[in-house]
């Protein structure tokens, strides 16, 4: 694993875009979550053996495979674009989905279009179900047959590209705009911002109900590990903390694939700006193989992040054996690839002696209290068997 320090962290928190993350918004974005069919606050457990053994005094996990029964969590940022950007659309106002959904009801359906690697595709066309929308998803090459499976068994139209994520997003941005069918991509860059920061909106209610859920300990949280792929998830999360915590002390590490770490090679780029990865970006990671930075997603986390961590495979495979065979009374939990390799970062760095230093600079100790974010179960069954039934591997 390599490890570098953000030297660009601006603690005046200026950026304009925590705006669209104050107490206010969180609090409407949430109201409205609550109105969603199958709407549930996910479970934040509290993994006390992990933490005894790996010499940190908290360790919590909020599981989001159990979002909206999606199996991941990008269903809140798909339902709450699609709302919004059909609130803006047909110049309609609502305050719950019912009353959304009734005000639809004489207008012809749009056409969602997105790319993705799975889990974003699904909340699009999960989210265009509900709202009796259509939805043309568009994958990567290489995807597996199981989450194609899943986005068509929701109603999306699914077709896999012969390029790298990257390139598909650009060829979905393509076809919309040739037909005139609106973008709904979790990705922004210069002239398509609207969209993509109500779907990182969407996401900050992981973080309302985690604060409501820790009570008094929320604000004693001193580090959070997030996974990075182009960094919306990252960025909402990192500004819905900040704005939500009565310090802004927490260390907010980010964890990409080695092979298509963007927002590491842009911390370290002198410039400070986004940078990209090329190639095939290959990892079993699929949720975070993307080579370009969202460019809000970047804006935030050069103020906020406090390092950005590279590493390879074995340690997301690390993470999801932990979670999902665990030593003592800690709770189970299922992780795909890009919901355990937090958790795989934060062992290694703890029990590593090889690392001892990059400990030493997160100041991760007995005093610690650590947040990771399992962001999906096993969306690839085949693979996550795989990794289990190796039993070879330690952990």
């Amino acid at each position: 694993m390599k490890v570098t320090s953000n030297i660009f962290k601006n603690t005046s928190f200026e950026n304009p875009l925590f705006n669209s993350f104050s107490a206010a918004a969180l609090s409407e974005i949430l109201t409205f979550h609550k109105t969603v069919p199958g709407y549930k606050e996910t479970p934040l457990y509290s993994l006390n053996d992990f933490s005894s053994s790996t010499g940190i005094d908290k360790v919590y996990v909020k599981d989001e495979s159990h979002r909206f029964g999606l199996n991941a969590f990008k269903g809140l940022g798909g339902i709450y674009a699609a709302a919004a950007y059909l609130k803006e659309r047909h110049s309609i106002e609502f305050s719950t989905f019912e009353e959304l959904l009734n005000q639809l009801h004489d207008k012809a359906p749009e056409t969602f279009v997105t790319a993705t690697d799975g889990n974003h595709g699904k909340g699009i066309a999960w989210a265009a179900q509900l709202l009796n929308q259509r939805s043309l998803v568009f994958m990567p090459k290489n995807t597996s047959s199981s989450r194609v499976e899943a986005i068509e068994e929701l109603g999306g139209e699914v077709t896999v590209t012969d390029l790298n994520y990257d390139d598909t997003v650009r060829y979905a941005s393509n076809i919309a705009y040739e037909n005139n069918w609106p973008v709904m991509q979790d990705t922004s860059w210069d002239g398509y911002e609207n969209i993509p920061l109500k779907i990182m909106q969407g996401y900050s209610a992981i973080i309302s109900e985690i604060n409501a859920q820790l009570k008094d300990d929320f604000n004693e949280l001193t580090h959070v590990f997030l996974q990075a792929g182009v960094g919306s998830f990252a960025g909402s999360i990192a500004a819905s903390l900040i704005q939500s915590m009565d310090n802004t002390d927490i260390k907010i590490v980010i964890v990409e694939p080695d092979k298509a770490a963007c927002l590491y090679k842009s911390a370290v780029h002198e410039s400070g700006n986004p940078q990209t990865v090329d190639g095939n970006l290959e990892t079993m990671m699929a949720g975070l193989s993307c080579g370009e930075p969202s460019t809000q997603g970047w804006s935030i986390l050069k103020d906020t992040a406090e390092a950005f961590i590279h590493c390879s495979d074995d340690i997301s495979a690390k993470g999801m054996r932990i979670l999902g065979r665990p030593t003592g009374n800690d709770m189970k939990i299922i992780s795909g690839e890009s919901g355990s390799v937090t958790t795989g970062a934060l062992h290694e760095i703890m029990t590593n002696s090889e690392l001892k230093t990059m400990k030493e600079q997160l100041k991760l100790n007995e005093t610690s209290r650590v947040l990771l974010i399992n962001t999906e179960g096993d969306t690839d069954p085949e693979n996550y068997q795989r990794v289990m039934n190796d039993y070879n591997a330690t952990n």
